[in-house]
């Protein structure tokens, strides 16, 4: 039996954007169990997955923690507090603050692709965009991760060391896109002091002092 959700709180005031591959499932549910209730973000996730195979991924994150998670559809705007899965066979984007389906070409062998996710937060919300690397194989995501830097936004990786599969955090954190690191369930406290703090993940007094990385970060 799923949780008690917390019901969609209005607009979203920003956008965690949340890519995984393989290892990604476990990642993303002791993720979903770590979350606060009362998140003002509205969350978005993708993970690499076949395009003829049925997406439960909605229903399992429903079931972990206090976020209703729900499969992506086309137009629906964006909620703070609520989970919006990627479906089958179509990218999912981030589009002047609703959801967007698209049948673009795959992206690394991909649709969904996460990096087309990333950066179309990046876009969208700027330094109201956070991203976050879970579990997985090869890269697809890095260059998403620095599109949301670029914008001003903040960026998460899973700590390689308790991913199933430290490849695609372990690759952010070589390219120099990551700002900060985490297991898995903690990450859900970290968004919470990201979302809250001032634009582009970082409060006044850290910027001055140059600081800004959360426990677990890394230089």
């Amino acid at each position: 039996m799923r949780n008690t959700a917390v019901p969609a709180a209005g607009p979203a005031a920003g956008v965690v954007a949340i890519g995984a591959s393989a290892g990604g499932i476990q990642a993303l549910t002791g993720w979903a169990a770590g979350m606060p209730a009362g998140f003002g973000f509205a969350v978005m996730v993708v993970v690499h997955t076949s395009p003829r195979t049925p997406s439960v991924l909605a229903q399992i994150l429903d079931r972990c923690g206090p976020l209703r998670a729900v499969p992506a559809v086309d137009g629906d705007v964006l909620q703070a507090g609520r989970i919006y899965t990627a479906v089958p066979d179509r990218h999912l984007l981030a589009r002047e603050h609703r959801v967007a389906l698209s049948d673009a070409p795959r992206e690394s062998g991909q649709r969904p692709a996460i990096n087309a996710l990333l950066r179309s937060v990046a876009l969208d919300y700027g330094p109201r965009a956070i991203g976050v690397l879970l579990s997985g194989l090869l890269d697809d995501g890095v260059a998403g991760l620095a599109a949301i830097k670029t914008a001003g936004g903040s960026t998460v990786v899973q700590e390689p060391a308790d991913a199933l599969f430290p490849d695609l955090p372990r690759n952010a954190m070589r390219a120099g896109v990551a700002d900060h690191s985490a297991a898995a369930d903690a990450i859900g406290g970290l968004l919470m002091r990201l979302a809250g703090r001032d634009v582009g993940g970082v409060a006044p007094s850290d910027r001055a002092s140059g600081a800004g990385r959360a426990g677990g970060g890394f230089q």
